[in-house]
């Protein structure tokens, strides 16, 4: 009961600590709403990026044509062959039949064309599976795999363009990371730096405890709960510029940028996540900036 009871008194003194020396808090808050809503930003950022990057990765097709003259019979063994492949996630099946029909309802000139076509034997299109991949990496080993089959004519899946696509895809995830956790090492400088400053002003009243007798614990545990307190506080207006703020951009957007192609990701669950990394950057970024200044530049 006893640590308890100094334990909340020094969760008081700390809250209260916040506002007595409320000019240089407020310059350690108004540091920490800045760069975390500029952390707020790159990661929203970052975030919908690589879901950019995994929506086009997820609609990566390899298209197989197979031979004009394949049986039905041997397209079900195909289904079966198909199958057994690494990496291969789903495929399905398009019959040159439907595949004319589709064509002639958007289009009066492939009506006028393959209407005349009315027998499988006669239809001049091919049957076809689309095959997606469970790793965007091994498209070319399995279209490689797939392309060896008997009955198969011939296997599309964008080569080249796609290694490029992949390549590109590995740098702007890479780079999105990096942004964000250079950012967080600089918020954690930024914010620590400021709280060193308003602790160091107080240096006479770290004195004062230390000639009363106070442990260098006792001394350090109410700064670290106020650098606690500065760090919630400070996350409070980046939190909900965060939730309000994407929410109108993704309504004013209507969820999409450029095309309905590049789609947002939708504001809850995520805004949620987002701020509560946030207050978890302000507490634990106040906190160690607290016990730093404390411990190095006082010498406790």
């Amino acid at each position: 009961m006893r640590v308890f009871r100094i334990l909340g008194r020094n969760i008081r003194d700390s809250f209260k600590s916040v506002f007595r020396n409320f000019s240089l808090s407020l310059a350690s808050i108004a540091c920490i709403i800045i760069t975390l809503i500029v952390v707020s930003i790159a990661m929203i950022l970052s975030f919908n990026v690589n879901n950019f990057t995994k929506a086009v990765e997820r609609d990566m097709t390899i298209v197989a044509f197979l031979n004009r003259d394949v049986s039905l019979e041997r397209i079900e063994e195909i289904k079966d062959e198909i199958n057994v492949i690494n990496y291969v996630e789903s495929f399905t099946f398009e019959d040159k039949m439907t595949i004319s029909e589709e064509m002639m309802e958007e289009s009066s000139d492939f009506d006028s064309i393959l209407g005349k076509y009315e027998n499988r034997e006669d239809n001049p299109l091919l049957d076809a599976f689309q095959i997606k991949v469970t790793d965007i990496n091994q498209i070319e080993e399995v279209a490689n795999q797939i392309s060896q089959i008997d009955g198969v004519y011939n296997v599309k899946y964008g080569e080249g363009m796609v290694e490029q696509l992949v390549s590109v895809f590995d740098i702007v995830k890479k780079i999105s990371y990096g942004v964000v956790i250079a950012l967080v090492i600089v918020t954690a400088f930024l914010i620590s730096n400021t709280i060193k400053i308003t602790i160091f002003s107080r240096k006479r009243e770290i004195e004062i405890m230390r000639l009363v007798g106070a442990s260098n614990i006792n001394i350090k545990i109410p700064f670290i709960f106020e650098g606690l307190f500065l760090g919630l506080f400070g996350s409070i207006i980046p939190v909900l510029t965060t939730i309000i703020g994407y929410e109108a951009l993704y309504n004013a957007f209507n969820g999409q940028v450029i095309s309905p192609f590049i789609q947002l990701i939708s504001p809850l669950p995520f805004t949620y996540f987002v701020s509560l990394v946030l207050i978890a950057i302000g507490i634990l970024v106040g906190m160690f900036g607290s016990w730093r200044a404390v411990r190095k530049y006082l010498k406790i």
